[in-house]
């Protein structure tokens, strides 16, 4: 090669080098140019300040988006206490911007979109493992973006409480005709249930469940599980506790997001916000799962509370009734159709793997009989 032609061959070289170097830095200055500017959202939520794990997921939510996107996106945690916001008004305050996100559960939307309920937990249906396997990877969490796209809102899974408790009875319960004329707290499906079982569902909330059990205003009330049952009192208004939550047998929280807003992020950052929800379903799932166990306990040894089954004959005969209430909830419109359909497939199908997989494994694990109230004490874990 000439000397010329060298020279030519090196330019070119250059040429190119330097083209990507361009290229890359105008790739790179974009986020730093994009940095300077802040975005704030606020987040509304329906979890008092301090409320055990689910206030704390959203505090840790923000501050997972605020560290995942170096403070490009900060958000402003407003929970329930703070704000002029009841449980049923998050959902507006999110589809008209007032808020950009904010922490609730899906049946709290019954009364306008009636197809919302299945995605929070529906009476002998899928726990924790089956919703979320249902919502990421069987076309579940799609059905919910559109079941709310009309309202500009999008869903995202964002924790589950896990199989919930059957509630707190100041009375043994013998048979399903001790449900009639019972006044128990219990929204949703559940309490729909109940109401057919000759029981009277009472809608309140959470800081008002001890008082009202307590002065007898009500004879029975479910609200989570052992640690937030605990956390509240429940355990000096009632004696009996029941088992298992056969209302909800795994309750998913969700996060709402201004679409508006959401669409509007650079699309890495949509990722982050994405990712942080992810993060918290999980979360929040594995903090119930970890903390109620060790709470159940507290509550039979140090507080002895009286744990108790669901005689056969009432979970049969709840059975049957959620199955009509269901159908009859799933006629309200055309959508509720199509997600009681689509949930209902699903569920069997994950149901049919659970009989060769889980139940064989459990059965056998379980296959000797335990003393509750024993398994339950430190000294004899199994």
């Amino acid at each position: 090669m000439t000397e010329k032609a060298d020279r030519r061959a090196f330019l070119k070289k250059a040429g190119v080098a330097g083209a990507t170097a361009v290229a890359a830095s105008s790739v790179f200055r974009a986020p730093r140019a994009f940095a300077n500017k802040t975005i704030h959202w606020q987040m509304a939520t329906t979890w008092p300040a301090g409320q055990s794990i689910l206030h704390e997921a959203v505090e840790r939510f923000a501050g997972r988006v605020n560290s995942m996107t170096e403070g490009r996106l900060k958000i402003a945690v407003v929970p329930s206490d703070n704000q002029k916001l009841g449980p049923k008004d998050v959902f507006g305050a999110v589809s008209t911007g007032k808020m950009e996100l904010a922490s609730s559960v899906s049946f709290y939307q019954t009364e306008s979109i009636p197809a919302s309920q299945w995605f929070a937990s529906v009476p002998y249906g899928m726990n924790a493992q089956g919703m979320n396997a249902w919502l990421y990877s069987g076309g579940g969490l799609k059905l919910w973006e559109d079941v709310y796209a009309p309202y500009r809102v999008l869903p995202r899974p964002f924790g589950n409480t896990g199989v919930e408790m059957g509630g707190w009875f100041k009375k043994k319960l013998n048979h399903v005709e001790d449900f009639k004329g019972l006044r128990m707290r219990m929204p949703g499906l559940g309490g729909k249930v109940i109401e057919k079982a000759g029981a009277t569902p009472v809608s309140l909330m959470g800081n008002e469940i001890y008082q009202a059990l307590k002065t007898g205003e009500i004879d029975a009330a479910e609200w989570i599980g052992p640690l937030h049952d605990m956390e509240m009192g429940l355990h000096r208004a009632a004696k009996y506790y029941y088992y298992p939550g056969w209302h909800e047998p795994g309750a998913c929280i969700e996060l709402l997001i201004n679409a508006d807003a959401y669409k509007a992020l650079p699309e890495a950052l949509q990722q982050m916000v994405d990712a942080a929800a992810a993060e918290t379903n999980l979360w929040t799932l594995c903090e119930f799962e970890s903390r109620n166990f060790t709470a159940l306990a507290t509550l039979v040894k140090e507080h002895g509370i009286s744990v108790q089954r669901f005689p056969d004959s009432v979970l049969t005969s709840f059975r049957e009734i959620s199955e009509k209430v269901l159908e009859e909830a799933s006629r309200k419109d055309a959508l509720s159709r199509k997600v009681h359909e689509a949930y209902h497939a699903f569920a069997v199908g994950k149901r049919n793997w659970d009989e060769i997989s889980e139940r064989p494994y459990y059965d056998f694990i379980d296959s000797k009989p335990k003393d509750l109230r024993r398994w339950l004490l430190p000294d004899n874990p199994y």
